[in-house]
């Protein structure tokens, strides 16, 4: 697999490593470590294998604990132990980390030996070990502030953002995102979301948003309404709408 240049992923990282050799240990794979001696400073000798990532990745595993920990116990502080723990569970878990990691297309800079390289993507274990290898790697290089800057862009913020509440103890979507999953597992398209009015002096908007609900066929099953002083509150309750009248198809 090509590996792409480091600078790229600090770009997208947001920081330039002082230390880049930590940058290049949390790429690392312990196949790699194990496949290829490291040079000594004079270039001809060798003074065992490269460093693989997994002392990083157990750092990294407790500095993304305690950046999680801290910004859900400052952001809902009406939320109970239990809450906030389940939430964070999601938060750290496997599957959601595989899927920052490859937001940040860190395949492309693994270094893997040739036991475990095959065609395709590395193992999705292989993608989360290196994504908290390389927040240890930021924590160790930037102090606490660079790997919290990194954690909140790529891991926190994105997936909050995305969720909204607990229902009964189980974590919810929102309604744009639930109607969306709802309406792909049933096969049918995406809703389509339109503007129907706009209201109000500059300073107090109204905004009135239709989403459109289409059939299997692409054809249009119904529409709802829903109003708010942004477009994305007024989708929100819009798709809120198209839920209930999806629920209530269903229980009839």
């Amino acid at each position: 697999m090509k590996q792409l240049p480091l600078d790229n992923l600090e770009k997208a990282l947001g920081h330039q490593f002082a230390n880049r050799g930590l940058l290049q240990q949390a790429l690392t794979h312990s196949s790699f470590a194990r496949e290829n001696p490291e040079p000594t400073a004079d270039g001809n000798t060798h003074d065992g294998p490269f460093r693989d990532n997994e002392q990083l990745e157990f750092l990294g595993d407790s500095v993304l604990q305690l950046v999680a920990s801290q910004e859900l116990f400052q952001r809902y502080p009406s939320y109970q132990e239990g809450e906030l723990s389940k939430l964070r569970a999601h938060l750290v878990n496997g599957r959601h980390l595989v899927h920052c990691a490859r937001e940040l297309e860190l395949e492309s800079y693994l270094r893997l030996g040739r036991s475990v390289e095959k065609p395709g993507r590395p193992k999705a274990s292989m993608m989360a070990d290196a994504l908290e290898a390389l927040i240890a790697a930021l924590y160790m290089d930037g102090g606490l502030s660079a790997a919290r800057a990194f954690v909140l862009a790529h891991i926190l913020d994105p997936e909050l953002q995305r969720l909204s509440t607990f229902e009964g103890g189980v974590l919810i979507a929102d309604p744009k995102s639930r109607l969306q999953e709802i309406l792909q597992a049933s096969g049918r398209p995406g809703p389509r979301y339109e503007m129907v009015a706009e209201q109000g002096p500059a300073h107090h908007k109204s905004f009135t948003m239709q989403v459109i609900v289409l059939n299997a066929g692409n054809e249009t099953e119904f529409a709802a309404e829903g109003c708010g002083n942004t477009k994305k509150a007024a989708s929100q309750l819009a798709a809120q709408k198209a839920l209930e009248r999806l629920q209530g198809s269903s229980n009839g």
